[in-house]
């Protein structure tokens, strides 16, 4: 059961070295890290070669500029490999993470993975020992619809079901409620009650912890049931 790490990348030169060292460990021979990169200024590109040019496990291509939703797409696009995990620039993969929840695709009918996540600071202070406890993580179409629980940086899927995941519908809020309420429409969703990331938080993040509007939420859910019923 071969991995690729999809990860989305934006002037993420701060944090994306110590992410790329904490995964790369965790990874056989076959596996990759799939890198695509958005225009950036800070270095990011340079930073990125530089790892590349030392463990070929760690490929780049480029981002077309769109927005986190399109700069993810084509990392997954680019994936060759049985397992896709979707990985954030600026966390911190804990020890035994990749092992853990390829267990959880032992199960056949299993197609998504998700994870909690220890929710830390800059400095990788603890905010939050729990994801799923602060967000009531839990499975089921209807109850992510109201409230999404889903949160790309602590999935992994089949690439197989890139077949009716892509393309990432255009006017969706994110990526992550999309693959999690598409994988759930076609096979089991597993979740670890274990967090296996620290997942950082600070002002530079590309999603947002805050709600927004009540009109807007609403908004976004048609979309979401709309595109849904479409695929």
């Amino acid at each position: 059961m071969t991995v690729s790490v999809a990860l989305a990348a934006y002037n993420g030169k701060e944090f994306i070295e110590e992410q790329i060292n904490s995964i790369l460990p965790q990874l056989s021979a076959e596996d990759e890290i799939v890198i695509s990169l958005d225009p950036s200024t800070d270095g990011t590109r340079e930073m990125i070669c530089f790892i590349s040019e030392k463990d070929r496990r760690v490929k780049l291509f480029d981002g077309m500029g769109r927005g986190v939703i399109k700069n993810f797409e084509n990392a997954i696009t680019h994936c060759k490999n049985d397992i896709i995990f979707l990985c954030d620039q600026d966390d911190i993969w804990l020890d035994g993470k990749v092992e853990r929840v390829k267990k959880e695709f032992e199960n056949p009918e299993t197609v998504l993975v998700m994870h909690d996540a220890k929710i830390v600071d800059k400095e990788l202070n603890t905010i939050e020992s729990s994801f799923f406890e602060q967000r009531k993580s839990g499975t089921g179409i209807v109850k992510n619809l109201i409230k999404n629980t889903y949160i790309g940086c602590c999935m992994a899927f089949r690439r197989s079901c890139c077949e009716y995941l892509l393309p990432i519908p255009e006017n969706i809020p994110m990526h992550d409620q999309w693959i999690g309420l598409m994988c759930e429409r076609h096979g089991k969703v597993a979740l670890i009650n274990e967090p296996l990331i620290l997942y950082r938080r600070h002002g530079g993040n590309a999603s947002s912890d805050k709600h927004s509007s009540v009109l807007n939420m609403i908004k976004c859910r048609l979309q979401m049931i709309s595109a849904l019923l479409k695929r």
